[in-house]
């Protein structure tokens, strides 16, 4: 005899029960085609048209992503037993894939680690999350107490666990928008929201109260030491700096001169410290200014003066776009940037460039280069092409967590 099941069931469409065949954890509001009365955030099963188990997830009615799916086998129990395995799976796996890098990495990556709509990044001690789903909301005091124990069971104790809910599609799924450190019991909340880390070698002060995202794009760190390879002894144009991480790899790896430019003087004014402390501050140059209106002026005459030629440039932008109905305008921002430091490399030059949008394709990328290649009147000789850290791991039937094309050039 069949065995009851405790949650309420959605029935849904053909489409959405072949893609949840394929691997892929959603279900869409359009999707569902019969649903039993349900609690939003609560789990429910997702059955085919003939009734078939397909899966369990988080529901929420608020949000056109109506199921978040976190197993597909139907003798699973959702207890505290079943979140830690979890966990402990994802953290083991950082250990392993990271090796020495684990003290700074990401330790949940959302749906790749099967905890949809939960980020979390340790920077040493302290660790940093962002929950963007209302199931995952619910149960994060029970997640976050798992994380300190395990931490502490492997004598790698944390100071504190701090929430960076402050982003607008928390609303979407019915949630308020704050920040703040998580009160631990038995962890007295810390007294400063800035950390240092050290990458590659090099030590960064990362604010993970005000800085983008959680802080600190950690899912870089081995595209910057690929650069820092190349740089010795170019002069070196390094382009939506941030913190100043590609910069800095670039000198520490030798280049004879960096400019590195960022539109936020207080991303300025951080990276400076960065450079101060490594003492790479000599090396280093900083502007804050608009890449797209700093790029064709570095061919005139007086900036040229000012500055000197460029013969390896690295273009590290935010996101162009965040949604597909935004694609085209973002191609034309891509194919700006990469068109100027293309006409503004020296034949021989080199170019590293990437985009951090899974809107923006494999596919668009590389058609969007041969564009600007073609406009710029130059061939692009591949050094390498990467993606995002193995800490971010992709999943090859979540096409949403493949999400950074990074290219390395010489410009022939």
């Amino acid at each position: 005899m069949k065995q009851a099941r405790e949650y309420p069931q959605v029935k849904v469409s053909k489409k959405a029960e072949h893609a949840i065949i394929k691997g892929h954890p959603w279900v869409y509001f359009n999707e569902i085609t019969e649903a039993q009365p349900f609690e939003n955030g609560e789990l429910l099963d997702v059955v085919s048209q003939k009734g078939s188990y397909l899966g369990t997830g988080f529901a929420n009615e608020n949000s056109k992503i109506r199921v978040r799916l976190i197993s597909r086998n139907a003798n699973d129990k959702f207890d505290e037993a079943f979140f830690e395995r979890r966990l402990r799976h994802a953290i083991d796996y950082r250990k392993t894939v990271m090796g020495d890098d684990f003290s700074n990495c990401r330790l949940i990556f959302g749906e790749a680690d099967s905890f949809p709509g939960l980020t979390v990044d340790r920077f040493g001690d302290i660790l940093v999350a962002q929950v963007l789903s209302l199931g995952i909301e619910k149960r994060k005091k029970m997640l976050f107490e798992l994380l300190a124990k395990i931490f502490a069971q492997d004598n790698q104790p944390i100071r504190g666990i701090y929430e960076r809910n402050d982003v607008a599609i928390r609303e979407l799924e019915g949630m308020e928008q704050y920040k703040g450190f998580f009160p631990l019991e038995g962890y007295p909340i810390p007294d400063s929201t800035e950390t240092t880390i050290t990458e590659n070698g090099i030590t960064y002060a990362v604010d993970f109260e005000n800085g983008q995202k959680t802080g600190f794009f950690l899912d870089q760190k081995y595209n910057r030491l690929a650069v820092a390879k190349l740089s010795r002894g170019k002069r070196v144009l390094d382009c939506f700096t941030h913190t100043g991480s590609f910069g800095l790899n670039a000198a520490k790896g030798g280049a004879e001169y960096v400019l590195s430019v960022d539109i936020s003087e207080s991303a300025v004014e951080m990276a400076q410290k960065n450079a101060k402390a490594n003492g790479l501050d000599g090396k280093v140059e900083y502007l804050a200014a608009n890449v797209f209106d700093l790029l064709p002026k570095l061919s005139e005459g007086e900036m040229i003066n000012r500055y000197g030629k460029f013969d390896f440039i690295i273009l590290d932008p935010p996101a162009f776009t965040k949604s597909r109905q935004t694609v085209e305008s973002a191609m034309r921002g891509y194919k700006e940037i990469n068109l100027r430091a293309m006409r503004l490399l020296p034949r021989g030059g080199y170019l590293a460039t990437c985009s951090c949008s899974h809107f923006m394709t494999e596919q668009l990328f590389v058609k969007m280069l041969h564009q600007a290649a073609a406009d710029a009147g130059v061939s692009l000789r591949q050094i390498e092409a990467r993606q995002q850290s193995p800490d971010h791991p992709i999943l090859w039937n979540v096409e949403e967590t493949n999400y950074l094309k990074f290219y390395l050039f010489q410009v022939v």
